[in-house]
């Protein structure tokens, strides 16, 4: 797979991606082990976003890179997951992109 732009890949070419360099240790570790790497992701991510959104202190350029790579990990570790249970997520996002399927919003 060539990406020449990685800011304008696809979810599709980030799951095909993550499979090529990733799926013989993925599909070993299993559902139950790579869930726990997600849910660490999760609290990273966690962490990194109360670091961004103190009142009154904005944050640094460290804070906000790290507050990146852990939306980046999160979408590794989901698409990860994915793969090892052989969901397609581009079409599972049609939940999303029918119109006829998407009614009000979450409060």
């Amino acid at each position: 797979m060539t990406q020449t732009d990685p800011t304008g890949i696809t979810i599709s070419a980030f799951q095909d991606l993550i499979r090529e360099r990733y799926f013989a240790s993925d599909s070993a570790r299993g559902t139950a082990g790579t869930f726990l790497y997600l849910a660490e992701e999760f609290g990273e991510l966690a962490t990194a976003l109360a670091a961004n959104n103190r009142p009154g202190k904005p944050p640094t350029d460290a804070e906000r890179a790290n507050l990146e790579e852990e939306f980046a990990d999160v979408l590794a570790w989901l698409a990860t997951l994915a793969n090892i249970n052989r969901v397609d997520l581009a079409q599972t996002l049609i939940k999303y992109t029918d119109p006829t399927r998407v009614n009000g919003v979450k409060d």
